[in-house]
């Protein structure tokens, strides 16, 4: 059973989401905020495995409440944030905090289920053109992560680029002609390098390194 808490300052948004996701016999709300300030609390209380949170809320907004989850919690759960704009610098910084990945609020009911399902399986929910538009109007950062892009191998520094264009491990491993178990040790040793916990860390980092440039907007 998938253990969720949904953050949102809207209760109606809030009561919508809880009837969707109660309604799948694989999931289910073990709680609910109407402010970031709430979630640590909730989350040691109730123990889920994600937390769907609105990025805008007043009081603690979402990126403040991901980077206390990630201070504070030795295995904080994973982060979905949710927001109305798919170029929001909000999101950008909830990613940069710890988030795993981030929904629409006009998402379609079964893709959100999906995105559920996808994370807690461990999947990164990375929506390429979407970061590449963000980074591309944003700067690069100096993070422990980006300055740890440098100790990367070349091939890892491939594999890292091509994580980035949302490729599997399997895409990865025909475009570099190497194999499945290959990429996977690759993968791993990136995100141990880079102190990171999941694909969409590590390629916040590249773009903060300058490993992956976007294209500068028209």
């Amino acid at each position: 059973m998938i253990r969720i808490n949904l953050v949102d300052d809207e209760a109606l948004i809030r009561t919508g989401l809880a009837a969707l996701i109660n309604a799948e016999d694989d999931m289910q709300v073990t709680g609910q905020a109407a402010d970031g300030a709430d979630v640590p609390d909730l989350v040691r209380r109730t123990s889920p495995d994600l937390v769907l949170m609105d990025v805008r809320m007043p009081g603690l907004d979402g990126i403040q409440a991901t980077e206390h989850l990630h201070r504070t919690l030795t295995t904080p759960p994973r982060v979905i944030v949710v927001t109305t704009f798919d170029n929001d610098d909000y999101v950008w910084g909830a990613l940069r905090a710890g988030a795993t990945g981030f929904l629409l609020k006009r998402t379609p009911p079964e893709d959100i289920l999906a995105a559920l399902r996808l994370v807690h399986r461990g999947d990164t929910l990375l929506f390429p053109t979407a970061l590449r538009a963000m980074a591309a109007t944003r700067p690069a950062a100096p993070t422990p992560a980006a300055r740890a892009v440098a100790t990367l191998t070349e091939r890892e520094s491939q594999t890292l680029t091509l994580m980035a264009q949302g490729l599997t491990n399997a895409e990865i491993a025909d475009h570099l002609v190497l194999g499945v178990q290959t990429i996977k040790t690759h993968v791993s040793h990136i995100l141990t390098k880079l102190g990171v916990r999941d694909r969409t860390q590590a390629v916040i980092a590249a773009y903060d390194a300058g490993l992956i440039r976007p294209a500068t907007p028209r």
